[in-house]
């Protein structure tokens, strides 16, 4: 099983976030949003398909949380805009290490159940000798959930993009808001990367590190990105920070 867990991840699948993202490209089905709360109607008849955050009274689609309703051709969900991180199988996260054991490290990625980074899931070998100057205490990293038990979620370092991550600095943002800030198959987020020349790693859990050429443009970026946390009613968001980034030079 972990072995079809490491095939499935690649670049796109750290940047697009879960089934729950915005859709901003031009070519998407119509889609209408509104800010709903639990029990509210969302849309009537029998053609609709409750998603995540919907259910179906009669018929009537209605929201099951508060959230951002969200109505694309037949599809009806609700994205959730504040609340805690539920971890997800696949996830790239970023966390903080806060122990090391003999058998790994622990590691803090704000969630209620801790995260643990076996020895044998770092991309080469280490010994048990050597392991605080591989990744020592305080020390920031960017990881894969392979598995979710009882007692805490392990983590994996073997795949494109994941390791420590070493100068810059992170800073949090409301879980929800991630696929905002990612965008449609990465298109915002590389956006931003492109127009500030910053190194950007997005965690599911709502970590962010940032690593610029200077501390200007790591100013900018993280900006740009709490900019786009903030539009969430928004729609062609990707276009309009084109022009944010004209007026923010």
């Amino acid at each position: 099983m972990r072995k079809n867990i490491r095939q499935e991840y690649n670049e796109e699948d750290s940047e697009t976030g879960n089934n729950e993202g915005f859709d901003d490209s031009q070519d998407a089905v119509s889609v209408k949003r509104t800010i709903v709360v639990p029990g509210e109607v969302i849309i009537s008849g029998e053609d609709y398909l409750p998603g995540e955050g919907a259910r179906r009274s009669g018929e009537n689609v209605i929201a099951s949380r508060f959230g951002l309703s969200e109505v694309a051709g037949r599809a009806v969900k609700v994205i959730p805009l504040f609340g805690a991180y539920v971890p997800r199988r696949g996830n790239v996260v970023i966390g903080r290490v806060s122990d090391i054991t003999f058998y790994g490290w622990m590691i803090n990625i704000d969630s209620a159940s801790s995260g643990f980074l076996p020895i044998e899931e770092s991309p080469r070998f280490i010994s048990k000798e050597e392991m605080d100057q591989y990744l020592a205490i305080g020390e920031v990293v960017a990881a894969k959930i392979w598995s979710i038990k009882t007692k805490g979620i392990d983590l994996s370092l073997k795949g494109k993009g994941l390791g420590k991550l070493e100068g810059g600095f992170v800073f949090k943002v409301i879980p929800a808001r991630v696929p905002r800030i990612i965008g449609k198959e990465g298109s915002m987020v590389n956006l931003i990367k492109e127009k500030t020349g910053c190194n950007i790693t997005i965690g599911q859990n709502g970590w962010i590190w940032i690593k610029g050429p200077d501390m200007d443009s790591e100013i900018k970026a993280r900006k740009a990105i709490e900019h786009v946390a903030d539009q969430v009613m928004v729609e062609g968001l990707t276009d309009k920070m084109e022009s944010w980034f004209q007026e923010n030079k």
